[in-house]
């Protein structure tokens, strides 16, 4: 019995203090439980939707993941996927920085080992985990589909991939637009966080599947490069919210990457363009490496030694 305690309390240390005291809130919260519970009635009643259907699919040359014009020709069920896992469980993460923020809680949490980096991250890993929980419960649903024909496997195996990076990339988002303080700023950071998104994505999908005619290696290698992008786009927008204010040398809370996101289109555009149509993905990667940096904690090197106390001695009194 109590070697079974241990193996539990090591596997939630290994997931990290943040991602655990998420989950535990998390799997408790209406934001969890009660699309968890409407998913299963809509994919029921989508599942019965397309029994009576006579074509579910619709031809799409454009068969690549992170297409959203798939989620609309694809049938009923992975419409409601990608309403629930895509778009209303990750819009809950716009609620989870303010409870750190509002009430001060990042500074107790930054005296501890906990950084900047395990904060956000415990927090995405967490609301991420959740929406993959619930898509995963989908999987019988699948599997019917399967067996009752009529539907394209490569496709429904894009489309699995789709909900898993989309639902990752928009977690990242609105934990990055929780971090603004009141309502309208972290409806306005969403809204510039998927704008974006959009745009950025018009340049490298399209024109790598143009070039080659078909979703093939380059446009799926620019699909990993658009979820890193963005991912790492919206984990350093809530990383550079939170910041000690007795620690003087920290860095300010920085405008950067909204900058990144006003202009990444245009870079990942120009990049786009200057290889032909099929290197989307360097600008991609160039500017997810620079909201990667764009926000660093100074650190005193490793050979320099401890400064001594300043302190009065008290051995005299």
């Amino acid at each position: 019995m109590s070697e079974g305690m241990h193996q539990k309390e090591d596997m939630l240390d290994r997931l990290g203090a943040m991602t655990v005291k998420e989950l535990r809130q998390g799997m408790r919260r209406g934001m969890f439980v009660v699309p968890f519970l409407v998913i299963q009635v809509l994919s029921v009643l989508a599942m019965l939707a397309e029994f009576n259907m006579g074509d579910v699919e619709k031809f799409s040359k454009m068969t690549g993941v992170l297409n959203p014009l798939l989620f609309f020709e694809s049938g009923p069920f992975w419409a409601v996927a990608g309403l629930i896992c895509v778009v209303i469980m990750p819009l809950g993460g716009l609620a989870l920085m303010s409870q750190e923020l509002d009430e001060g809680n990042h500074e107790l949490l930054l005296m501890t080992p906990l950084t900047r980096w395990r904060v956000v991250r415990g927090k995405f890993v967490a609301l991420w985990g959740l929406c993959l929980v619930t898509f995963i419960s989908l999987l019988p649903y699948l599997i019917v589909r399967y067996f009752t024909g009529g539907i394209d496997v490569a496709r429904n195996v894009v489309m699995v991939m789709s909900v898993v990076m989309a639902s990752g990339v928009i977690c990242a988002g609105s934990i990055g637009a929780s971090s603004f303080r009141t309502n309208i700023g972290r409806i306005t950071m969403m809204l510039l966080f998927i704008g974006s998104m959009m745009l950025s994505w018009l340049a490298p999908m399209l024109a790598s599947y143009a070039q080659t005619d078909r979703c093939g290696w380059i446009y799926h290698l620019n699909a990993v490069a658009y979820f890193v992008c963005y991912t790492i786009f919206g984990l350093s927008l809530a990383r550079s919210r939170i910041r000690l204010v007795v620690n003087h040398y920290e860095v300010k809370p920085s405008w950067m990457v909204i900058g990144m996101l006003i202009f990444t289109p245009l870079v990942v555009s120009m990049v786009t363009a200057m290889t032909l149509g099929y290197g989307g993905f360097v600008g991609l990667m160039g500017m997810a490496l620079v909201a990667w940096f764009a926000d660093v904690t100074p650190k005193a090197p490793s050979w320099m030694p401890v400064p001594q106390s300043n302190l009065p001695d008290q051995s005299a009194d």
